[in-house]
């Protein structure tokens, strides 16, 4: 790609940050209108799930061939395609009358949003290909999906409780259909320098796999883990596992790259997105419920509640780019993984009536927590990486990142099942709370292995190998 101006990198980077806006902030807007979409489309608290996780989930299951498919066709292309499936997503979630129309529109959705995350990172990598100005880049980058998808709920409930929740659809349209112009204008087009063949056979077993995982979580809450809707989902998803395992590596040019695992700073950024999406996946969804079902919040006031969470991820994340091409990553994963374990402890004391500042001030440790754990996984998955690799390692982040925020959901939601409010509900949080503390210090560990002069050989191994 030809060298960009320090004028074009920065406009290049706003498209990517702006684009990905509406993308990422579509994750958490919609809990926001969760109980309105219960009311008005009669819906269970399956059907809640489903309405988050069928969106999450189709990102987590195609973005590999995402990623891939932009490393051969070219990233600009495929992020325009992106910008138009998921504006003509949005419209069909706004019209949807059921809440099974509204699955399936998130779903259409979420095929556009595939053609968008991991290809931004992909576009920001070789647009900045000095590792430092790729860091502070990705310290951006990370700033505003962070602050997007804790943002989300403020939006969310003025659109909410203004126009109403289809509005939280129809905003998007207007920002793609602007994003769309300055994407053409003003983001070069780039390719991987070896194109990379389709892999049908290995799409289909990542979709068996996580489908049947997910699909089994969610229903396990209104059918019980012994029934077989839910094992035998379950049991699918274990042989596709064994399947990938056997198929991929057999492959020239496999679907999923299990040789990047090797990397064992890469194989943990992988890990740890999918440990932090899935925390942070839980506390929105459970957190959005209580403040509205269980202390009679507004939509609105609801999403300001989570306001200082949005501010402190904009304040921190790129500083914390900045830190990590200084100092490395170990130190903001370290107080991301501690900022986590304290808040899913904490917020174990949560109750009904608990002042509702002392509930903002453990809401502000998962702010410190978001704040400092995107910029360095975004990082580590892509530094130590093939250039050629680009898009399939961001993919592969992305879908670690999807997959955590759809686990979390499905688990949030069978945990706390259909109590809706009072002690009851805050009870059957606490499940949610001590999963979050278990994740923040699998984040500490792995922060811990990751960092080390061992785990930097193994990634200098794939380098030299390309």
């Amino acid at each position: 790609m030809t060298e960009l101006s320090a004028r074009r990198r920065s406009l290049v980077l706003a498209v990517c940050c702006a684009s990905m806006i509406v993308v990422v902030m579509d994750i958490s807007i919609v809990n926001s209108a969760l109980p309105h979409i219960q009311r008005d489309l009669d819906a269970s608290m399956t059907g809640l799930q489903w309405t988050v996780d069928a969106y999450t989930l189709v990102l987590a299951a195609f973005l590999l061939l995402a990623g891939s498919s932009a490393d051969r066709f070219g990233r600009k292309r495929v992020f325009q395609l992106g910008l138009a499936v998921f504006g003509a997503g949005s419209l069909l979630c706004g019209l949807a009358d059921s809440v099974g129309w509204l699955v399936a529109a998130r779903v259409v959705q979420a095929a556009g949003g595939t053609m968008l995350n991991p290809v931004a990172v992909a576009i920001i990598a070789n647009t900045y290909p000095v590792p430092a100005e790729r860091s502070r880049a990705i310290g951006v980058f990370g700033a505003m999906s962070g602050l997007s998808l804790a943002l989300g709920p403020v939006l969310g409930g003025a659109l909410v409780d203004g126009p109403g929740w289809r509005a939280v659809f129809f905003i998007n349209v207007p920002i793609v259909l602007g994003a769309l112009i300055l994407t053409t204008l003003l983001v070069p087009e780039s390719r991987a320098p070896r194109a990379r063949r389709f892999d049908p056979v290995g799409q289909l077993l990542v979709v068996v796999v996580l489908g049947g995982t997910v699909f089994a979580v969610i229903e396990a809450n209104r059918a019980g883990w012994t029934s077989p809707i839910v094992l035998l989902p379950l049991a699918a998803a274990v042989l596709a596992a064994a399947g990938i395992a056997a198929y991929e590596p057999r492959r020239a040019d496999p679907l999923l790259e299990l040789r990047l695992f090797r990397s064992v700073p890469f194989t943990s950024a992988i890990l740890m997105a999918g440990c932090a999406l899935c925390a942070f996946g839980a506390f929105l969804f459970v957190t959005t419920l209580y403040l509205q079902h269980v202390r009679g919040l507004s939509a609105f006031r609801a999403g300001l509640c989570l306001l200082p969470i949005g501010v402190l991820i904009a304040t921190l994340s790129p500083y914390t780019g900045r830190l990590i091409a200084t100092r490395g990553p170990r130190l903001p994963l370290m107080v991301a993984g501690g900022a986590l374990a304290l808040g899913g402890l904490l917020s174990l004391l949560i109750g009904p009536v608990t002042p509702l500042p002392l509930v903002l001030a453990v809401y502000l440790l998962f702010g410190v927590f978001q704040g400092t754990v995107n910029p360095p996984i975004t990082n580590t998955a892509v530094a130590g990486m093939p250039r050629s690799m680009a898009g399939v390692a961001t993919s592969l982040a992305s879908a670690g990142r999807q997959t955590g925020t759809t686990l979390g959901v499905a688990i949030a939601g069978t945990v706390v099942g259909s109590v809706s409010g009072g002690t009851a509900f805050t009870d059957a949080e606490h499940g949610v709370w001590w999963l979050v503390y278990a994740l923040g210090l699998a984040i500490l560990a792995l922060a811990a292995l990751s960092t080390g002069a061992w785990a930097r050989r193994t990634a200098q191994v794939l380098v030299r190998e390309e």
